[in-house]
């Protein structure tokens, strides 16, 4: 589904990502690894559209869609959340929700006059997936809670809410698990795989918890210095030395320790 080849990203003399190379196939959760600094977040957001690469390109079903900016994605089912949740927050969770799909009926001065009707009857259909999702998302009670009031990781919960909200085709997740208890991380995690398995979202995950990458994810994919260092299962992951040293700094006598 995206083939990312050869990208580089430089902010002046800093190489963020230096000739990153990768596949994600469709219907899979790929995990993507590394040590702080590694370009995950930078690769994640050149292939989101957030920056442009200094080169290379990124492919989606065959489409170049290197340098499309993020509204031009979201059309084409590509979505991103991150590290810290963006929702709006003096509205109600079912609020945010509602007001993610576009070209909605409301948003021109035309039918505000003249197509009210047409309005009403997009907000009910629109109530009504909103209220569908936060039940999905086992979080149904908080549909009328203000966002800005809710956990972080019940954030979390709602940004993933706001990806279903459209077709997406592939969800790419910032550190979904930071600063989340391990009860929430567990709904969040049973939700994407809910959604990779009944749904066929492929999901590719940044996270530093490997026990979450774990149950989840294959193949997982790991960075170090800009680059791709490695990929395949987690177990291949822990016992590559480029792994470990790219982690600890040391040899293979240390190699439990990746991802502790």
């Amino acid at each position: 589904m995206i083939v990312v080849d050869d990208i580089h990203k430089h902010f002046g003399g800093f190489h963020a990502v230096d000739g990153a190379s990768l596949e994600i196939r469709e219907g899979t959760i790929t995990g993507l690894i590394g040590p702080n600094g590694a370009g995950k977040t930078t690769l994640f957001n050149v292939i989101a559209g957030v920056h442009e690469p200094t080169s290379g390109r990124v492919m989606m079903d065959g489409e170049d869609i290197t340098g499309l900016p993020p509204h031009a994605l979201f059309h084409k089912g590509l979505l991103r959340t991150f590290q810290i949740a963006h929702e709006f927050s003096s509205m109600t969770c079912r609020e945010n929700l509602m007001m993610v799909p576009g070209k909605q009926s409301g948003e021109t001065l035309w039918n505000t006059w003249f197509g009210r009707k047409r309005i009403a009857d997009e907000e009910r259909a629109l109530r009504a997936k909103a209220d569908e999702v936060l039940e999905f998302l086992t979080v149904g009670h908080l549909a009328d809670h203000k966002a800005g009031q809710i956990s972080g990781g019940q954030k979390k919960l709602l940004e993933l809410g706001r990806t279903m909200m459209v077709d997406a085709k592939i969800v790419f997740l910032d550190e979904v698990g930071a600063g989340v208890n391990r009860t929430l991380l567990n709904t969040i995690g049973d939700a994407i795989i809910r959604l990779n398995q009944e749904r066929g979202y492929t999901f590719v995950v940044i996270e530093h918890d490997m026990d979450f990458i774990g149950r989840l994810c294959d193949p997982v994919i790991c960075m170090a210095e800009g680059r791709v260092l490695a990929q395949g299962t987690l177990d291949e992951i822990k016992a590559n030395e480029q792994v470990i040293e790219a982690y600890l700094g040391t040899g293979l006598k240390n190699k439990d320790k990746v991802g502790a």
